[in-house]
This record gives C-alpha cells, structure tokens and sequence, in this order.
C-alpha cells in the first residue's frame, strides 16, 4: 500500500520488490525535548527548592517513531524533577529559598558597613548598633572582627550586594532595612550631610523611590528625636 507520502518500503533482503507486494511506512512528526540546563530553582507548586531541568524542544518528522528529519523549534521550558510542572523559563529569574536566606545577612551587612564608613567607623555606639542590626538579620556569629573585614570592601562590591538583596525584598520590608541603616548613623547623633547622602544611595540601590527614600529618613529621624 502507497503510504501519504508516496513511499515504499522493500522486504528486507529482496533485490527488488514483487509486483503488487508493498509495504506501509509509518510516518508523522512529533515534538522532541532536549534538556540544555540544570540547576536548582524555587518550585511553586512545590513550595520549596527543587532540581530543575531547562529543556528545549524541535519538531521532527518521524519513520517509525523515530525522529528523522528536524523541523522547527518549538520553544523553551523548565520543568521541576520532582512534579513535573513545566514553567516559562523566565522563573529561572526568581531567587530561591536557599539563595534569598544567604542575600539577607549579606545585604544588611553591606548596607551597615557603607553607613559606618561614611559616619566614622570608629564610634561604639554605632558599631554597636550595626552589630545588632546584622545579628537581627540571621546571622548570629556576627562580630567586630567579621564588621573589620566588611569595612575593607569596596564601595561597589557593597552596592552590588544591596542591589541584589532589594531585588528579593518586598516594598514594606525595603523601607524597615532603610530605616535600619539610618538608625547607624543617628547613632552618634543627627545625620550629616554625608550620611543622609549615603542613606539616599541605599535607599535607590534597593529599588525604592526618591519620595520612599525622603518618606522613610524623615520619619525615622522623627522617632530618634521623640526618644
């Protein structure tokens, strides 16, 4: 029988096919995934970190199931190991659990460090107060020898840090880090010029607005002058 493509197919080990003696080749095309990536990413449906694989699909035409001839590209998915949910690959893009529990420490510890350098690393009180502010983030061990080693950073590896963490944050918790870094440099007194610059600076490397910004400084100076 002459199959839709008008292929014929021989018995195998005859020199030539028997008049009337024809065989049907099964054909059709179907859609092929490769994976291109691997990695770990946070699962929604799971509610957690998962294994994750990137995968990348092609249309092919098939001769007994088999791909033979490559078609067209039919677009990119990630897929979770463990449900088997198929997402955008644009959900690469959001943090996971395991990477948004370690920007935290970090970019409260960034945040601290660049207010000390500007309001003078020097003074206890301040110290003091960014010590709590970091222990209060999560990370306990924190101590003047670890705070030593953060005011040796750079000024962009520390804005780099803090960008990174807003990134992660809501706009609640945005404005109650702000109000942190500005409570370090009241500490030894009223902002100068310097520290409200700084604050400013922060306050935009975690994404929040100039009238954020304005809002969160003036009330948090408010409050330290009630007290």
């Amino acid at each position: 029988m002459r199959d839709r493509a008008g292929w014929f197919l021989g018995r195998p080990g005859e020199g030539r096919r028997a008049e009337g003696e024809e065989m049907l080749i099964i054909w059709g095309w179907r859609v092929f995934y490769h994976t291109i990536a691997q990695g770990m990413f946070y699962c929604r449906k799971c509610g957690g970190d998962r294994p994750y694989r990137h995968r990348a699909g092609r249309r092919f035409i098939t001769i007994f199931f088999i791909p033979v001839i490559p078609l067209t590209k039919v677009g990119e998915h990630v897929q979770c190991d463990a449900c088997k949910t198929r997402y955008v690959t644009e959900v690469l893009n959001s943090p996971t659990s395991a990477s948004m529990q370690a920007a935290i420490p970090a970019g409260v510890r960034a945040m601290c460090a660049v207010m000390l350098r500007t309001g003078g690393p020097d003074n206890s009180a301040a110290r003091g107060r960014a010590l709590d502010a970091v222990r209060a983030a999560g990370q306990q061990d924190y101590d003047e020898s670890t705070l030593a080693e953060d005011l040796m950073h750079s000024l962009d590896q520390a804005r780099e840090m803090i960008t990174h963490f807003g990134a992660q944050l809501r706009p609640e918790a945005k404005e109650w880090h702000l109000a942190e870094a500005v409570r370090i440099g009241l500490a030894d007194g009223p902002l100068t010029e310097n520290e409200r610059s700084t604050a400013e600076m922060i306050a935009s490397d975690l994404g929040m607005t100039n009238a954020q910004a304005l809002g969160v400084i003036t009330l948090t100076e408010q409050a330290a002058g009630a007290n």
